[in-house]
């Protein structure tokens, strides 16, 4: 996660932007800290980094890139607004030990439009990310990939539609997919809760689910119902600040713990399996 000192709606890249709805600072430290201790009481560990001068959307660090057991794939921003954050984010993996594997000039945005699910990378493309990058991120890092097209330019990122909660469940809002797109959930989904438009546009699939619980931005009665009926418990952090520029609990975090079996790349005998593009290791 990223500490919130720079975060502002001053410049507008998706829908939900806009500068006649400030953002009140105070409040949003505030809400980032209420999120940081949610997440920790659920089990969660949380590594932050500081965001420089002029990065006001390095708060969603979602979209930094994807994580795979130890390579960082570095995100290429469609909007030039947030390519400035690209080199501090390389710089903090890079001190850690990762190894930086690069996508090269396609554009993807990590992994806000990337989620494992069931022995897949589930992709979201249209608005942000390229279709094509899929198949790079499947020579990178071994994945098999399954794309969705996100239909509604309000969704434009995968994590705001889709929300796997367990290699059975999943939450997904099927008016922001194209119809090949929900006949793709069909197929991938044994029980999906199919969330309204309103669920939708209140963020509700952009949670994170740690072990059985839940951390949301928002969650109907219907929706915990269901939740709760499947073992699952909600715990609601308000984060409103940071919807008025289009993100919420999900996009606030990037996960550090995907595993290659998670996406389907190892190889019967356990190992990595590793794929044409040079890399390079980082120095811890």
């Amino acid at each position: 996660m990223c500490e919130p000192d720079e975060f502002d709606v001053v410049y507008s890249i998706n829908p939900w932007m806009t500068r006649a709805m400030p953002v009140n600072r105070v409040r949003a430290r505030e809400q980032w800290e209420s999120l940081v201790s949610a997440l920790e009481r659920t089990g969660a560990r949380v590594q932050t980094i500081k965001s420089p001068p002029g990065s006001p959307d390095m708060v969603f660090t979602a979209n930094a890139g994807l994580v795979v057991g130890r390579t960082f794939v570095p995100a290429r921003m469609r909007h030039p607004e947030r390519r400035g954050e690209r080199p501090h984010f390389e710089r903090w993996f890079a001190e850690r030990g990762f190894e930086i594997c690069r996508l090269g000039t396609i554009i993807h945005e990590g992994a806000g439009d990337a989620l494992p699910f069931r022995g897949k990378l589930v992709g979201g493309y249209r608005s942000r990310s390229s279709a094509d990058a899929y198949r790079e991120l499947e020579r990178l890092t071994g994945a098999r990939t399954a794309t969705l097209e996100l239909l509604d330019p309000r969704y434009y990122h995968l994590d705001l539609v889709f929300c796997p909660l367990d290699d059975h469940h999943a939450m997904v809002a099927p008016s922001a997919l194209t119809e090949e797109g929900r006949a793709t959930i069909d197929a991938l989904v044994p029980e999906p809760l199919m969330l309204t438009a309103d669920e939708a546009a209140s963020f509700c699939a952009n949670s994170v689910v740690v072990g059985r619980t839940v951390v949301m931005p928002a969650c109907t009665a219907r929706v915990r119902r269901q939740l709760e009926d499947w073992g699952f418990e909600p715990l609601v952090v308000d984060v409103s600040e940071f919807q008025k520029a289009g993100g919420a609990v999900r996009c606030l975090t990037l996960p550090l713990d995907l595993e290659p079996a998670m996406i389907g790349a190892e190889d019967s005998g356990g190992r990595r399996i590793a794929r044409g593009i040079p890399t390079r290791r980082a120095a811890a």
